[in-house]
Order: structure tokens, then sequence, then C-alpha cells
């Protein structure tokens, strides 16, 4: 099916020093293949008026700006139920009632003002640029797509201005980011899994303003494995000290989010985490990180004998099972324990939750006795906030950071390697408490 299409008016293309040419102009039609397959036929000699890029720029402005103002009339008589000058209009209630001007930012074509119909009775509210929004869709993307990779409002100023064409200040980036707060709280409550065979808990350092000076403030936050062996980031709490009550918080709020087990639960001895679990979810076995474990120990010993220390460490850590573990700390004890008693104390104290990976086979202890992986977690947070050394106010610190988590879990589209075997392990272990 062949048809042709109106030519366009009042819109007259740029010929020699940036003016319109109305002859030219005149033969300018679009021609339809079909309904599938649309191609615009332009005249022979169409594209040689234009001089320069700038004359063919503000040749497709002034024809992308008549072209939405038209449709924007489009959406009025919609609204209105009768077309300009019909007289369906008369005692209908309402009319057109001339325009107002509007200056909308473009991604494409930068700043643009456009002549936006309006009727009498104030209710008409276009589709294509709503009431309230002077900026595309695709350029809020961009600029919530850079602050999301670390840049400052100042840098997407420049940036957008740059390569857009459009200037948008800082307080209207942030407003931009500042849409972001509602997915944020969205994401926090969202549903999660019954069951998660392991949990990663960790928190992130940032300076954050508060009554008027910068002070640490924690994001923490809790990765989830799930039984088809990918991970998710389960959500992220701020405070400014940790207790028991503030992880039984934090426990409570995934038990409210439908979370009904957690098989093993991997900290860095958090304060207060131990007793939080096991008053919300009784079952859970926790297991201490031995990386931050063998650093804490570290921190005691002296330059000269490190070396040494960690090499009768490592026997500890890297036993075959608890019974041998346990000897191998005693044989420490002996040889070290008289001149680095601290170095060895907390093993003592912490012996239970150090140990619990020794109960699992060694691919599932390969899980679980580090938090490697909500420490890659941090690691790639910092990358994408590194710019960011202080932030304003709560708000701030939550978008960057989870921003950042958005783009990581983007390349957790993986399970973990031999997830079959080690979920079969995990099953044969827990047996009905994994719900699969």
């Amino acid at each position: 099916m062949r048809r042709s299409v109106a030519e366009p008016n009042g819109v007259e293309p740029a010929g020699a020093g940036g003016k319109f040419c109305p002859a030219i102009f005149a033969n300018f039609k679009y021609s339809f293949m079909n309904d599938d397959q649309q191609q615009p036929q332009l005249p022979k000699d169409f594209f040689k008026q234009f001089k320069n890029k700038q004359e063919f720029h503000s040749f497709f402005n002034n024809l992308f700006k008549q072209g939405i103002e038209e449709m924007l009339k489009g959406e009025l008589d919609e609204h209105l139920g009768y077309e300009k000058h019909s007289k369906d209009g008369h005692g209908s209630g309402n009319s057109r009632n001339g325009s107002y001007k509007k200056k909308v930012k473009t991604d494409s074509l930068g700043d643009m003002i456009l002549n936006i119909p309006r009727d009498r009775n104030s209710d008409f509210s276009p589709g294509l640029i709503p009431k309230g929004q002077r900026m595309s869709d695709k350029l809020e993307e961009a600029i919530i797509g850079m602050y999301s990779r670390g840049m400052t409002t100042s840098d997407i100023s420049e940036q957008v201005k740059e390569v857009y064409g459009v200037d948008v200040s800082e307080g209207t980036i942030s407003n931009v980011t500042n849409r972001i707060l509602e997915h944020i709280k969205q994401w926090q409550d969202r549903p999660l899994e019954r069951v998660y065979l392991t949990v990663w808990m960790d928190g992130i350092i940032l300076k954050v303003k508060q009554n008027g000076r910068y002070i640490n403030k924690c994001i923490y936050l809790v990765i989830g494995l799930k039984n088809d062996g990918l991970k998710e980031v389960l959500g992220m709490w701020m405070a400014e000290t940790e207790s028991a009550s503030f992880w039984m918080s934090v426990l409570t709020d995934l038990k409210a989010r439908g979370v009904e087990d957690i098989l093993i639960a991997c900290t860095d001895n958090l304060k207060g985490f131990t007793d939080g679990i096991k008053g919300i979810f009784p079952q859970t076995i926790t297991q201490l990180c031995i990386v931050h474990q063998i650093r804490n120990s570290c921190k005691y010993v002296v330059w000269k004998d490190r070396k040494a220390f960690c090499a009768d460490l490592k026997e500890v850590y890297s036993a075959t099972n608890k019974e041998a573990a346990a000897q191998a700390l005693e044989l420490l004890d002996q040889k070290w324990g008289s001149k680095y008693k601290y170095a060895l104390q907390s093993w003592r104290t912490n012996w239970d939750n150090l140990t619990s990976y020794f109960n699992f086979p060694l691919e599932i202890r390969k899980i679980i006795y580090t938090t490697n992986t909500i420490e890659n977690l941090n690691r790639g947070i910092r990358k994408y906030t590194k710019t960011k050394v202080q932030f304003t106010d709560d708000a701030a610190a939550q978008k960057a950071v989870y921003l950042a988590i958005i783009n990581i879990e983007k390349k957790w589209s993986m399970p973990i390697h031999n997830w079959g075997y080690i979920l079969h392990q995990f099953v044969t272990i827990f047996e009905n408490r994994c719900q699969l």
C-alpha cells in the first residue's frame, strides 16, 4: 500500500545565510512503502541547500518544534472532542485558550521553547509534554547514569552542556536524582525469598553531614545467596553505631519482608550480631570471617615475628577438621601465647563461631569462611562513590550507594561455579529447610 503524507506548513528549509527557502520545502514529502516499512523519500537535491552543519541543525530544530506543537494541538483536539473552528464546539462548555511558552530540555536538540496549547477550563494535561516536566526521559536517564557512576553534580552539569548543549543547574540535577529515593523505598520494601542458603553482612563507612558537621556513618548491607546460586543485595540500613538491638531491627525487617529462614550467616564479628540473629532466626549458623580474624590477631604481633606467627596460625584455620584445628591452636598458644596473649584471646572467645565452616564440605567452606563476597561489593561501591568524599545528608549517601549496587548487581548474572553440586550438599545437610 502506497500513500503520501501532506507537506508540513510553516517550516522552511534553511538556505544560504541561514534563511529559509519555501520553494525547496514545497517539494518535501514523505512516501511510505507500506504499514510495516517506512522509508522517507526526499527530493534529490534536498540536502544541497544546507551550507553547513548549523543550517542543517536549525532546519530540523524548527521541523521538530513544529511537529511537537502540532501533536500537542492534536492532543487538545482529542481532549475537547472537536477540531478547531468546528461547530461541534458550540456550547461544549470548554474551548481553546491560546498557548503559553515552555522551555524544555531535550537530549538530542538541546533547549527548546515550545508553544503549549491550553483550554479555558485549565484541565488539559498534555501527555507528550506533561505538566511540571521540563526534561526528556532520555536526558534524565543520562543524568542518573552519570550520577550512578560517581560523577559530581558539577561534573554532570558540565558534561550535559558539552554533549547535549543543554544548561542544567546542579540544583536541577539534584532534583532529578532525588526521584531515585522513591525507587530506593520500593527496593527496600520489596518481598524477599523465603529461604537464603547464606547471607553475608558488612558495612561501609561514609562521611555524612549532620547538625552542621560531617561525621562517620555506616551503611550496613546484606547479600543473600538464593537456591538458584545467584546473589542479591537484600537491603541497606544506615546507623552511627552497632548494637544487638540494631541488628535485631535489620533481621526483623528481613523477616517482615518474607524471609523465613537463613541457613548460614557470615559476618565480620559485627557487634551484637550473634545475639541479634539468635533472637530472630534461632536455627541460623553463624560463621565469623577468618580473614578478618587473622588481621585482628596480626595487629598485636610485631613485624619481625609476623611471618612466623602467620605460618603457625595457618595450621589452625587450614586444618582438616575442628579437632585438628583445636590441637593446632594449643600448639600456637604454647609457642606464642606468653608473648602475644591478645592475639590469641579472641580465637578462644569466638571459637565456636570461627570454626563453624569445619562442619561443611570443602565447596561450602570456600563460600562461607570469609566475607569476601560482600567486601567485593563494598569495593565496588567505593569505586562508584570515590569522587564523593562527603555527602550533604543521609539521602545523598543512600542515593549514591543504591545506584552503585544496581550497577554492580547487573554483573551478577551467573550462579556460583559448580552450583548443582553445592546445592546438593546444602539439601543433604539441611534437608527440608532449603525449601526448593
